[in-house]
């Protein structure tokens, strides 16, 4: 599976989110919540100006973020875990974004999912994400029988070998977004189909 992935998706460790910095990656993982991923680089564009330092989104007015994060939703909760994450960021780890996933999910608004974004993307240490994709096609293809992101992933690093846990992910999106569509997927196109425990 990984041999076809790889001849037909890049091997190169791309990330879909535009950033700078980790603290950038970081907050915009958290938008990303049901969210694309297209959406969150339009607004982050402006909202990484607005607030260019961890101090400024530590200050922001609550209100005023929510406003600005508006059009990717939830945006209540997410100004406040940004805001709480600035704060606990600059008090806890001297403005460092930390690479422990213990660290990391200690953090408001940050699961395992965004703590292995950050694992993967930052500190290149081999970490899985569990994002809608990753969790529908890895049960399409028989994977995993779990629904739960935390024991998916537990499922995948039994499967999928370490050096691809961070590839997968990034080789499964594109999948997902132009051939296994959760409606209508195109399975006659799929080079898995073959290995497809649930097509269709």
């Amino acid at each position: 599976m990984t041999r076809r992935l790889d001849e037909n998706y890049t091997t190169e460790l791309k990330c879909y989110l535009n950033h700078d910095s980790a603290w950038q990656l970081l907050f915009a993982t958290i938008l990303s919540a049901q969210c694309t991923d297209a959406r969150v680089n339009v607004v982050t564009a402006e909202l990484f100006v607005k607030y260019p330092t961890l101090e400024a989104f530590a200050k922001a007015d609550l209100r005023e973020l929510e406003k600005d994060i508006h059009s990717t939703g939830f945006y209540h909760n997410k100004a406040k875990n940004i805001i709480a994450c600035a704060n606990e960021l600059l008090e806890r780890h001297g403005g460092v974004v930390p690479s422990d996933i213990d660290e990391l999910t200690a953090l408001s608004g940050v699961g395992r999912k965004t703590a292995n974004v950050i694992r993967g993307n930052i500190y290149h240490i081999e970490s899985i994400v569990v994002d809608t994709h990753v969790k529908r096609i890895s049960y399409k293809l028989g994977l995993t029988k779990q629904t739960d992101p935390e024991l998916i992933e537990y499922d995948l690093m039994k499967v999928v070998p370490k050096d691809h846990w961070i590839l997968y992910n990034i080789q499964i999106i594109r999948l997902g977004r132009s051939i296994c569509f959760a409606r209508n997927p195109k399975c006659e196109e799929c080079f898995l189909s073959d290995i497809c425990k649930h097509p269709g």
